[in-house]
This record gives C-alpha cells, sequence and structure tokens, in this order.
C-alpha cells in the first residue's frame, strides 16, 4: 500500500492482480485498486474531477480524466473517509499508475489538487 497526504487529505491505495482476459484477440492484464481518501484537515472538501495517468513495462500511456470517482463527488468533512475500488488493463505484466483529484474546500471556496501517489500494478512472480 502506497499512502501520501496533499493539503490534509490522505490518498491510500492498495493494488490487486486480478487475472488476464482477451479483448478483440489481444491478452490484457487485469488489475483492480482501492483507493481511501481521508480528510486530515479541518474543513469540508469535495472531490470534483479525477486524472490518472497509467502506463505498462511496454511504454503504453493512457491518461484517464473525468468527473468524480466511480459516478460520484464524494463530501468529506474533518475525519471522515471514502472507499472506493476501480480497476484498469494492461498490455503488459508490470505497470503502474499515478495522479490527482481536483477539489474544493468548502471553507475558502478554492479548488486545489490533491495528488495520487505511484503504485505498481505487478502480476505476481514476475519482478526481477
Amino acid at each position: 500500500m502506497v499512502q501520501q497526504v496533499t493539503n490534509g487529505i490522505k490518498i491510500s491505495v492498495a493494488s490487486c492482480f486480478e487475472g488476464t482476459s482477451y479483448r478483440n484477440y489481444q491478452l490484457y492484464y487485469a488489475f483492480s485498486y482501492q483507493v481511501t481518501i481521508e480528510n486530515q484537515s479541518n474543513d469540508t472538501v469535495q472531490l470534483l474531477e479525477r486524472h490518472w495517468k497509467i502506463f505498462d513495462s511496454l511504454k503504453n500511456i493512457e491518461i484517464v480524466e473525468g468527473a468524480g470517482v466511480i459516478g460520484k463527488k464524494p463530501v468529506l468533512k474533518p475525519t471522515q473517509k471514502h472507499i472506493y475500488k476501480s480497476n484498469c488493463f494492461l498490455a503488459s505484466p508490470i505497470g503502474a499508475m499515478k495522479g490527482f483529484y481536483n477539489m474544493i474546500n468548502f471553507k475558502t471556496s478554492k479548488s486545489f489538487k490533491v495528488y495520487i501517489p505511484t503504485f505498481q500494478l505487478m502480476m505476481p512472480n514476475v519482478s526481477n
């Protein structure tokens, strides 16, 4: 598990290899990841947008941007957590993800970025 705190918002991510699948006659490696967003600040905040950079060992890069996470824009009061699970597919058995969330502080009405630390996506028994 990797963790990082930005502006009082703690992001924790754990990833898991889920297996392989074929799509359009090509082999893909499936990974899931669970993200915990914890508000350690004294203010109420809301997650508005996500920005992911997904890359694999074949140097493929995919950028994923959009509103909220899994269809939600969670509001977090101080000490509250939001946990969600999602997945991705890679063309190789090794990769990584990183990114950030755009959030807003309700007290100041200012938007800010919360960074998601780089985490590994790796099929078991592949590392050197």
